[in-house]
């Protein structure tokens, strides 16, 4: 018991203070073949509209909610009752317990792991640690990881250099990062990064980059 308690928090007090230095998928994309391309950034090194997008896809509520939304959960529930499938209502909270500490996967089990590390999270890092994390190692291609790698190679240029519709458009890859490309969009891609950056423009952000 004083292992399942003691080395999720020892791992969370430590990445709250120093980048992971590499994460689950990466390793199984590694012994996929994948190369393993990664440039970690403070989070003043992302600009507000490629932050503001990332919340608009993948969490809406972030900036009104501590690691869970319970309406988003709820509805899935439904769905799942309703003969669906188990997907949705993962927070950008979540997303980065999964990211950096579990696999892939939409099983009950990686779920309820996932949201038991997000208690961990959700106590021990402000928020803008969880959205500098997140745009850090979130998987934007094939063994590409994080906001700034993932500028320059679609864009050729860095994460502080990115127009909205770039920004919008590396959100929009986001939920399915190996079938989806910010810098050759299929027209899907383009019409959802279009929705995304309207969205985007109802985000407000602090100063202090988050919420």
């Amino acid at each position: 018991m004083g292992m399942v308690v003691g080395l999720p928090l020892a791992f969370t007090l430590l990445y709250r203070f120093i980048p992971p230095p590499a994460t689950p998928l990466m390793v199984i994309r590694a012994a996929q073949g994948h190369s393993l391309d990664k440039d970690w950034v403070p989070l003043e090194y992302i600009l507000p509209h490629l932050r503001r997008a990332v919340i608009a896809s993948e969490d809406a509520k972030f900036c009104t909610h501590w690691g869970f939304d319970w309406h988003a959960i709820d509805n899935a529930i439904e769905r799942y009752d309703s003969g669906g499938k188990v997907l949705g209502a993962s927070t950008i909270w979540m997303q980065a317990a999964k990211n950096v500490f579990l696999w892939p996967g939409r099983t009950f089990l990686r779920k309820g792991l996932e949201a038991y590390l997000t208690l961990f999270l959700e106590a021990l890092w402000p928020k803008e640690r969880i959205l500098e994390v997140y745009l850090n190692v979130a998987e934007f291609g094939p063994g590409l990881y994080g906001a700034e790698a993932a500028a320059r190679r679609h864009f050729g240029k860095s994460a502080t250099a990115l127009t909205q519709r770039e920004a919008a458009l590396l959100a929009a890859v986001l939920p399915d990062p190996l079938d989806r490309s910010p810098s050759r969009p299929s027209t899907y891609v383009t019409r959802r990064a279009a929705l995304i950056d309207a969205r985007a423009d109802q985000i407000r952000l602090g100063r202090d980059g988050a919420c």
